[in-house]
């Protein structure tokens, strides 16, 4: 059986991934910001997965699930099959929806949406698009396990180690990198960091995540263009936006991070 997250874990976790920090330049923080999940009862997040997938989508994704699950922090459930329209892949709440479609020349291989509540994350999408996928470029396992892995890792919270992409430097599948083998899964320093964003979260509960969040209304699908995901607030080295911030409505706040296509998205104005 998979050992909880204990605060006495969390404790020894901190200190052991405060020296490894110090031990190499590689080893920088990586969350989107402070967006975590609300913890379940035995302290780890336990979002289930809902798969609105075809072809070969739902093994790279029970792959990765797998493999994120492998932390001592994820334990998703078994995947079950969605509902959602891939085509819309609309969220919902306390589930991350993973949806592929031919999105069209959106510029984008995959995208990660998650939308807050109270400071928590309350539901997550994660759209894989088949437009560049079924191009011979793309159309690799090493790509689609790459994109399929980051995104589901983003849904979790959790940034680049690395936004350089014409680098490999790592051997995480959270390496925004024009190079996808060896890059295929998460590596140790994504589990650590996965410890470092719940370490600090307070709001644990007796409860299941799925049960607090699915109180909440699930808002609408986030949109395939930049013109959906309100401002861009990060940018990679060579000046694209990847990351968007937009109010809605309902007074949340909805994130988009996007894995744009080898040469292919917009710039900085002045870039």
């Amino acid at each position: 059986m998979k050992p909880t997250f204990s605060k006495h874990w969390r404790t020894l976790a901190a200190t052991a991934l405060a020296g490894s920090l110090l031990a190499s330049p590689l080893m920088a923080g990586h969350s989107w910001s402070n967006y975590h999940w609300w913890l379940g009862a035995t302290g780890e997040v336990n979002v289930p997965v809902d798969a609105n997938l075809s072809g070969p989508w739902p093994g790279h994704l029970q792959i990765a699930v797998e493999e994120w699950n492998k932390s001592l922090v994820i334990q998703a459930p078994a995947i079950q099959q969605g509902t959602a329209n891939p085509k819309t892949c609309k969220p919902v709440a306390g589930r991350i929806q993973a949806c592929n479609a031919s999105y069209g020349r959106t510029g984008w291989l995959g995208l990660a949406q998650i939308w807050l509540a109270n400071g928590h994350i309350s539901q997550g999408v994660t759209k894989l698009n088949d437009t560049y996928f079924n191009m011979a470029a793309y159309n690799t396992p090493s790509w689609r396990q790459l994109v399929t892995c980051q995104e589901i890792g983003h849904d979790y919270g959790l940034g680049h180690q690395d936004e350089d992409s014409s680098t490999d430097l790592t051997t995480s599948c959270m390496d925004y990198t024009n190079k996808p083998q060896g890059n295929e899964y998460p590596d140790q320093h994504d589990y650590d960091q996965l410890m470092t964003i719940y370490n600090g979260t307070r709001h644990t509960s007796t409860e299941t995540t799925a049960s607090i969040t699915s109180r909440l209304p699930s808002d609408a699908a986030g949109g395939d263009t930049p013109a959906d995901w309100g401002r861009a607030i990060q940018y990679t080295r060579d000046g694209r936006p990847f990351v968007f911030e937009k109010m809605l409505p309902s007074g949340r706040k909805m994130i988009t991070h996007v894995f744009w296509a080898i040469g292919e998205g917009p710039r900085r104005p002045h870039d």
